[in-house]
């Protein structure tokens, strides 16, 4: 369906605009950077085309909040408009503009974390530990895998939810973003090893928060 929107909303553009959006489409994150520091008007856009979504569903997944996190991911852009000029280009793009967006997601949740009344809600219930966690290499129980599944993505977000700040932000990176272990450690700011241990306690603490609601 985006694919069918992206090719209808190039027939309707003159012939010249149409082939210069094709030729930016053909272009890596670092071609388009250049061609708008360059001074290509269009190229930007390229860049807020290829990135909007993917920003928002990132940004989504770690405050809980759509509407904010369009908020977010615009003033991402904006920012990376701003300072486009002081990207090192021997870096990944996506990593940058990542790492602005993690950043104000954080920023976000702190602000939140100081209003009693936005406060995320933990569970409750004392795991029962004849229950064995969720096997998080059994694809059935794996967020991409959920997602897929209209009538647990519900579910799934709420779990996530409840995950402390510093590790939903991994654990989104990782299991929804796809990000290796050194991008994260690039747009967090953290070592791999930290990396690592809080990954790995996300990935418990969401089995645990999810265990009950797919009993």
């Amino acid at each position: 369906m985006g694919r069918l929107k992206r090719e209808t909303d190039l027939q309707i553009l003159p012939s010249e605009a149409r082939e210069h959006r094709l030729m930016l489409g053909e272009m890596t994150d670092s071609e388009v950077v250049q061609a708008s520091l360059d001074g290509d008007a269009r190229a930007f856009g390229e860049l807020v085309r290829r990135y909007d979504k993917r920003l928002l569903n990132f940004v989504y997944r770690t405050i809980g909040d759509r509407d904010r996190g369009q908020d977010l991911v615009q003033e991402t852009f904006v920012r990376v408009y701003r300072h486009l000029h002081r990207f090192d280009q021997t870096k990944k793009f996506s990593t940058w503009i990542y790492t602005i967006a993690s950043n104000l997601a954080k920023n976000e949740l702190r602000n939140r974390s100081r209003n009693p009344l936005v406060l995320f809600q933990t569970l409750k219930k004392n795991w029962d530990a004849d229950n064995r966690p969720l096997e998080w290499e059994d694809t059935q129980y794996k967020p991409d895998d959920l997602f897929r599944k209209r009538h647990l993505r519900a579910k799934v977000e709420q779990a996530v939810k409840q995950l402390p700040e510093h590790h939903r932000v991994v654990f989104v990176l990782r299991e929804m973003e796809g990000k290796t272990y050194e991008e994260i450690a690039d747009i967090t700011g953290c070592n791999l090893g930290t990396v690592k241990s809080r990954l790995n306690r996300a990935r418990n603490k969401f089995a645990h928060i999810i265990a009950p609601m797919i009993e």
